[in-house]
């Protein structure tokens, strides 16, 4: 009843001085907890989150952090528009299309999300078997293709290459809306012919495709791609990115992708200091971060500012401004 009682007064107080409850309970003494959105368990930006999390309890005095399971980067702002996480995990172009309220953001209006971090590069992987006959992707033509589970940013990447190749998803391809992890299982008992994925290295599903006895997976170049992208969404989302040989066991060869960065954002009303905490604590704890997921040996503070869609959030600019790599 005490805690009721007293969670009841933050209310209150908040409500007659028009605060955030959680700007007000760190301001007095109290815990704050916050949520990070990350992705499906078969991903990176689980893991990653859960990483996270850990280090900014560990980090940050009396502040509480939680990774929930997701259906990534869509999913993941819509949760930041509704005031449901506090830190999302997304991928650039997805942030894009949130932030001027495009595409699955038509309906509900562009997302108040500003950025901690660019954090790592995204490599789009579109995965078959041996003997499939797919070698490109204007072999998918007939095919029954995964392409990302709804609300996240694999689904709208891999909309986008489709399309760039000539492809239309809704008429050319017989589509099924898996997760990474459905669709691994979908492609190893037949049920689907190829999936994509937009993703770190190495992605965790993909790894026990490779890894698994009878079956030999294949990885599609989809580089071919990328002039079409750029002139259609700008020169700033997409990049070449060569998924060298060795990254998967059984890769032999080095695969050319489309490449998109992955942002951490915040919703903008977050407090100043704890955005600035935050993005100390991402930096301090790279070593940690890294142990957890290898894509972390990425963090530096002279990469992280370049590459976002989004506005920096002023508490990550004032760790930037102090570091030095502060130049926009």
């Amino acid at each position: 009843m005490a805690i009721i009682r007293t969670v009841v007064l933050i209310a209150i107080a908040c409500a007659a001085l028009g605060c955030n409850p959680r700007e007000f309970a760190r301001e007095h003494g109290g815990i704050t907890r916050i949520s990070i959105a990350t992705g499906n368990t078969g991903g990176v930006y689980y893991p990653y989150g859960g990483g996270l999390a850990k280090v900014i309890g560990d980090s940050i005095p009396r502040v509480e952090a939680t990774a929930e399971v997701t259906a990534a980067s869509v999913d993941n702002l819509k949760l930041i528009q509704l005031g449901k996480v506090d830190i999302a995990f997304a991928l650039a172009d997805t942030l894009d299309d949130a932030i001027n309220g495009r595409g699955p953001f038509e309906k509900s209006g562009p997302v108040d999300a500003q950025t901690l971090a660019i954090l790592y590069p995204n490599y789009t992987h579109l995965v078959t078997l041996e003997g499939t006959g797919i070698e490109r992707l204007a072999d998918l033509k007939g095919r029954v293709v995964s392409t990302g589970a709804p609300g996240s940013g694999t689904e709208v990447i891999a909309f986008r290459i489709l399309r760039a190749a000539g492809i239309d998803p809704d008429r050319d391809i017989t589509k099924q809306a898996l997760t990474v992890n459905a669709s691994a299982d979908a492609l190893k008992d037949d049920k689907i012919d190829a999936f994509f994925w937009s993703g770190g290295l190495p992605t965790a599903s993909i790894l026990d495709i490779a890894s698994t006895v009878g079956i030999t997976a294949k990885l599609i170049p989809n580089d071919d791609v990328i002039p079409a992208l750029q002139k259609m969404y700008g020169p700033g989302l997409y990049s070449r990115l060569v998924m060298a040989k060795g990254s998967y066991p059984g890769q032999t060869v080095d695969i050319g992708v489309v490449g998109v960065e992955n942002a951490l954002v915040v919703d903008a009303r977050m407090d100043e200091q704890l955005a600035y905490d935050l993005t100390r604590t991402l930096f301090d704890k790279k070593s940690e971060l890294q142990s957890i997921h290898p894509e972390a040996r990425h963090l530096a503070p002279d990469r992280a500012v370049i590459g976002s869609p989004a506005v920096f959030h002023p508490g990550a600019i004032r760790f930037y401004q102090e570091r030095g790599v502060w130049n926009q």
